[in-house]
């Protein structure tokens, strides 16, 4: 099982982090997380002792169902079975170094406990994967809200394009890209998460 993950996939994001992003370029940010990033069933997330500006990063995440390579975009919809709410973790003080030297995230992303994921709700469930509201609350108080039609880069298309350089398994799981209002968290912190008013995730930092 592997992780791949979007960045820069809503622009009021690309815009806070003061980010470049060529539109005409049609190609997306991926980076990778090992299934050691996953934390599941609200387990508490450990705040590292190798970082100081650990930063929330609610994204809707897709789960893959079958095994798949050059997925033609209009057949992806076949390859995922389900949807559900994910925190990218980012130490960001540890990102902006690597940044600076043109070196690989890999850390500042890819470290243990990084990914919460909430359960698994059924894609048919919704009548519009490209239209659902997803907020993150931090001790009660929205920090961050977005839509998928506000993404750049659509489900479907990055199931394609995913599939062009990573073989899909089943049990992969994909995480589509954070809107704006990304930001720091401190332990005692408690984050909520909801999908169209569904509480999906419901964890303390400690």
């Amino acid at each position: 099982m592997k992780i791949l993950a979007v960045g820069k996939n809503y622009a009021a994001h690309i815009e806070e982090m003061q980010s470049a992003y060529d539109k005409f370029s049609g190609e997306p940010v991926i980076f990778l997380k090992p299934d050691t990033a996953l934390l599941r069933n609200n387990a508490p997330f450990y705040y590292p002792d190798f970082s100081k500006e650990i930063h929330h990063e609610v994204e809707v995440i897709v789960r893959i169902c079958k095994e798949g390579k050059h997925i033609d975009e209009q057949f992806a919809h076949k390859y995922y079975d389900a949807v559900g709410l994910g925190i990218d973790f980012t130490a960001r003080d540890i990102q902006a170094k690597l940044k600076q030297n043109s070196y690989p995230w890999d850390i500042a992303k890819g470290f243990d406990g990084s990914a919460p994921i909430s359960e698994w709700i059924p894609k048919e469930t919704f009548a519009d994967l490209q239209n659902l509201h997803f907020h993150l609350e931090v001790n009660g108080e929205v920090r961050q809200q977005g839509n998928t039609s506000l993404m750049i880069f659509k489900i479907d298309f990055l199931i394609a394009y995913l599939s062009r350089f990573f073989t899909l398994k089943t049990g992969d799981i994909i995480f589509t890209g954070t809107p704006s209002g990304v930001g720091p968290v401190k332990i005692g912190d408690r984050l909520t998460a909801y999908l169209e008013g569904r509480k999906m995730l419901d964890f303390e930092i400690k």
